[in-house]
């Protein structure tokens, strides 16, 4: 019998900041490029009712850690909702139960705030966000503690989105947040471009990119729907979080070379052997560079383990049994 610590989404709330996620996931990603484990989703996406089930897991061995997600989306309720088991590495027992609610916002937007660490031009302090969502909250906080950032424009389809959306990050963030009407106006002049949408065809013209931009790009893992469109992948250096995600389900890359634009060897690397540092990231002031983030296992489970030890650490959460197959009969 194993205890295992249950852990609800109210009380992982507040555990961590937005700087402690995203040095937790830099980590993870340091591991995943000197060779840890790590795969892409695989979906499933029923047509009545409509909806996906996925699932995704990593191993960070130094971390101690090994786990991932498993969610639903859509269906009936048309809801998401968040799964992560986190196993000890070494001895393979279930630590831990997470509802990845809370979690979810704050882990990819610090997978977003590690590519843009890694890509950005250090001296990048204006951001262009496409969404208002929870993703771009966590998105825009993330981002906040790698750069120092002056200035944000928000764009979203609808007006009172938007405007809420900058309201409320104005008064959180130092830097001034104001709400546009276009994704043109948004991208303008910004040093750093976050799509977090959910949109299935190009939010921005690649043309309308100044160099020396950094983009990422996750609110779609669709084969046949993307944010950025086949010019933005032509000019950019591109690094996804996993290579064979690229050639999976990374829309924007996919359909890109579908046009022609560009083959498998536009691939620069994987945000792991960047921040490792076997691959260069950005090389010149005026490149411009390309985050696809998707979603994997890495932030999930780097996350994952700093919950949990902090809330370990409080005494929070319900212990569970397991029980190991050895004592199924």
């Amino acid at each position: 019998m194993t205890e295992t610590l249950f852990l609800s989404s109210d009380e992982l709330a507040g555990l961590a900041t937005p700087d402690e996620y995203v040095d937790a996931v830099r980590e993870g990603y340091r591991q995943r490029g000197e060779g840890a484990p790590a795969e892409p989703r695989t979906k499933f996406l029923p047509d009545d009712p409509p909806g996906m089930l996925t699932t995704y897991g990593a191993v960070l061995p130094e971390t101690g850690a090994m786990g991932g997600y498993m969610y639903s989306a859509g269906f009936g309720a048309r809801d998401a909702w968040f799964v992560t088991p986190l196993f000890d590495s070494e001895s393979g027992e279930l630590l831990a139960v997470l509802d990845g609610a809370h979690m979810n916002p704050y882990k990819t937007g610090a997978a977003g705030a590690v590519g843009a660490d890694a890509l950005a031009r250090e001296d990048a302090n204006s951001v262009a966000l496409i969404g208002s969502g929870a993703q771009a909250r966590g998105q825009l906080r993330a981002l906040a503690t790698v750069r120092d950032l002056d200035t944000a424009w928000v764009y979203s389809p609808t007006k009172e989105h938007r405007e809420k959306f900058a309201g409320e990050m104005d008064r959180e963030l130092d830097a001034s947040v104001a709400a546009v009407a276009s994704p043109s106006a948004a991208v303008e002049d910004a040093d750093i471009v976050v799509t977090a949408t959910t949109a299935s065809e190009p939010v921005f013209d690649g043309d309308e990119l100044d160099a020396g931009t950094h983009v990422t790009a996750m609110g779609q893992y669709h084969a046949e729907k993307r944010e950025l469109d086949a010019r933005t992948i032509e000019r950019a250096t591109y690094v996804p979080d996993l290579r064979k995600r690229a050639t999976t389900d990374a829309g924007s890359f996919l359909l890109a070379m579908e046009e022609g634009v560009v083959d498998e060897s536009h691939i620069h690397a994987e945000l792991g052997e960047v921040v490792a540092g076997s691959e260069e990231g950005r090389t010149t002031e005026e490149e411009i560079t390309v985050f696809d983030s998707g979603g994997t296992g890495i932030e999930t489970v780097a996350a994952a383990y700093l919950l949990y030890e902090r809330a370990s650490e409080k005494g929070l959460g319900t212990t569970v049994d397991f029980s190991p197959a050895s004592e199924a009969f």
